[in-house]
Formats: structure tokens, C-alpha cells, sequence
């Protein structure tokens, strides 16, 4: 049974580099067909995806976000990376990383929690 697991600071000042690690267990990611994503939801709001990593490395971004994102793997930790650079508290979110199949995430990490505040 795959789980992914989000980490990273709770905290981070604005104009700074938002950093953001989903270590995933019971499956690998350079498993076929499954791409893996960056999900989040600021309070108040509905959920927003920011991008994906596939099984193969390749990358895709939110038109929104891309400018600002990049998503890398390890795949000798079987871990993935968010970056999201000059944050803003607009960016203050729970943020989650989820497997995606067809374009669609079907298991979710548990989220972690990210404020952007000086």
C-alpha cells in the first residue's frame, strides 16, 4: 500500500524559497504510468494543483505557478521536492503531494501545514 509523507518548515518569510519534501513508501516512483504531484489548498479555498513529476522525470507545471515552481526527485530516496520561490502569504497553504493516475491524484499524503509570514 503506497503512502507519501509531506515535510518541510512550517514557516517561511516572504520573498524567500519554499522548500518541500514527499518521501514515498510502499511503491517507487519511477513506477509506470503513475506521475506524482504538488497539491495545495490555501485557508478558506478550494484545493489547487501546482504541478507533477512522471514516472520517466518529465514535468508539468500550473501555468499560474510555473514561473515560481519546480518539482525534482531522488530517486535513490524515493522522495520528491517542491520549490516554490518569492513567496508571498498568499502562498500560506496546506500543502499536499499526491500519486496521480490518468491526471487525476488518487492517494494523498496527510498535507503539512505552510505559513509565508515575516
Amino acid at each position: 500500500q503506497v503512502q507519501l509523507q509531506e515535510s518541510g518548515p512550517g514557516l517561511v518569510k516572504p520573498s524567500q524559497t519554499l522548500s518541500l519534501t514527499c518521501t514515498v513508501s510502499g511503491d517507487t516512483i519511477t513506477t509506470k504510468p503513475y506521475y506524482w504531484g504538488w497539491i495545495r489548498q490555501p485557508p478558506g479555498k478550494g484545493l489547487e494543483w501546482m504541478g507533477s513529476i512522471g514516472y520517466d522525470g518529465s514535468t508539468y507545471y500550473s501555468p499560474s505557478l510555473k514561473s515560481r515552481t519546480s518539482i525534482s526527485r531522488d530517486t535513490s530516496k524515493n522522495q520528491l521536492t517542491l520549490q516554490l520561490s518569492s513567496v508571498t502569504p498568499e502562498d500560506t497553504a496546506v500543502y499536499f503531494c499526491a500519486r496521480e493516475y490518468s491526471g487525476m491524484p488518487g492517494t494523498w499524503g496527510q498535507g503539512t501545514q505552510v505559513a509565508v509570514s515575516s
